[in-house]
């Protein structure tokens, strides 16, 4: 009920402010205007930095969970590779 009896005063003085703050806002709109440039300008600038250096930490990443899966495996591997080695030195020279 308050906000319908106050209704007409906020109009009046709701419209008297935007008449008295307009020229002052069409002084702001260049220097708003020049905000954005320079914010459009930096995200250019900055944007191709940002997504190599957040393709590099998804490559890192990767090589390190792959990494860190397959370095209990590497006693195994080097076991495979000593037996592979004694096969092959094992074998008749007229073999190979």
């Amino acid at each position: 009920m308050f906000c319908l009896l106050t209704l007409p005063f906020r109009i009046f003085f709701g419209i008297l402010f935007a008449v008295l703050l307009l020229p002052l806002g069409l002084l702001v709109i260049p220097f708003l205007l020049l905000r954005a440039l320079f914010k459009l300008v930096l995200f250019v600038l900055i944007a191709p930095i940002v997504v190599i250096a957040a393709i590099a930490a998804i490559v890192i990443g990767v090589g390190a969970i792959f990494l860190a899966l397959l370095l209990p495996l590497l006693p195994f591997a080097l076991l495979a590779l000593l037996v592979w080695a004694l096969v092959r030195a094992s074998q008749p020279a007229y073999a190979r």
